[in-house]
């Protein structure tokens, strides 16, 4: 087993209010969801197709741990970092964590959304040197 962990592939937030959440990623990412099913919708987005679904918070996992609840920040590399947080929090997300450079030319930032997930966003050299070399071949 050479890479364990080849890739992302889809990114699972949760919503009490599925409707609304479905809305609320249309408007703000500009796109309608490709898929949907009673209880889940999903969009692609971005220049390798990254899945982002969003499902009814009636299936989310069991949250309960020995110690206590874990968790995880996807960073999705945005080009304009003050720009998205500015439009994600004037659509009713919540600034979590302001931009922050973290050396190299990384910047993130996190909001949470009108339905409790963490969304974070990074200006990401790394992830334009990948491009760049995905482009040429």
């Amino acid at each position: 087993m050479k890479n364990t962990l080849r890739g992302l592939t889809t990114v699972s937030y949760f919503a009490a209010d599925l409707a609304a959440a479905k809305q609320w990623y249309t408007d703000f990412l500009g796109i309608d969801p490709y898929f949907e099913r009673p209880g889940y919708v999903e969009f692609r987005l971005g220049d390798y197709q990254h899945e982002l679904g969003i499902i009814d918070s009636k299936y989310a996992p069991g949250t309960e741990s020995i110690n206590g609840r874990a968790g995880v920040v996807v960073h999705w590399h945005v080009d304009d970092i003050d720009a998205v947080l500015k439009k994600a929090v004037s659509m009713g997300a919540k600034q979590l964590e302001a931009p922050q450079d973290r050396g190299s030319g990384f910047i993130t930032a996190t909001v949470v959304d009108p339905f409790g997930n963490i969304l974070g966003i990074m200006y990401n050299p790394h992830y334009l040197d990948m491009l760049a070399v995905r482009q040429r071949q």
